[in-house]
């Protein structure tokens, strides 16, 4: 039986040279891949007491659907700015050159609820940091970072101290 890292394709020096990019979408193309990333996201939720699946645009979507389908739980969407209809608020995260802002619907998250963020991967941790704002400025307690791939060279997780992060692969380069 093949290992998730097996569906992983690497790809040398892209975007830039030294960078090696692993590509997620090689495990959605293959139906055992997918199958294993979610059965592997699955059981690292076992046990964890918690009430709403959040995930970011837009691969955490296609992460955390599944999983809140298979716990019958409601999943929250975070979205680039702008693209939300309702009220909404918003945090701002910084990328290599420049910002993003992303948001959530104001009334996504209740007071006290516990939320378990999904995205298919940290690198440096920019987005998860926003995405744990977003949800504590509305009351709601993160409970866990999930993520299918960590780029540990990157030390995302340092911007998440404090907080439960969980990958199902972690690659030590960048």
């Amino acid at each position: 039986m093949k290992k998730l890292e097996d569906y992983v394709v690497s790809i040398p020096d892209f975007p830039e040279p030294g960078i090696i990019f692993r590509d997620v979408t090689s495990i959605l193309q293959d139906a055992d891949g997918l199958k294993l990333s979610i059965d592997s996201l699955m059981e690292r939720l076992e046990g964890l007491e918690f009430d709403v699946i959040a995930g970011s645009e837009s691969r955490g979507f296609i992460f955390g659907m599944p999983l809140a389908y298979n716990l019958h739980k409601p999943f929250v969407l975070i979205r680039k700015k702008g693209k939300l209809p309702r009220e909404t608020v918003s945090a701002s995260y910084e990328l290599e050159y420049g910002t993003a802002e992303i948001e959530i619907h104001k009334d996504a998250i209740l007071p006290g609820q516990k939320v378990v963020l999904i995205d298919d991967l940290i690198a440096t941790g920019g987005t998860s940091k926003a995405m744990i704002e977003l949800v504590e400025s509305l009351g709601g307690i993160v409970v866990k970072n999930l993520f299918l791939m960590e780029l540990a060279g990157l030390n995302g997780r340092s911007k998440l101290e404090g907080y439960d992060v969980d990958s199902v692969i972690v690659y030590e380069g960048k």
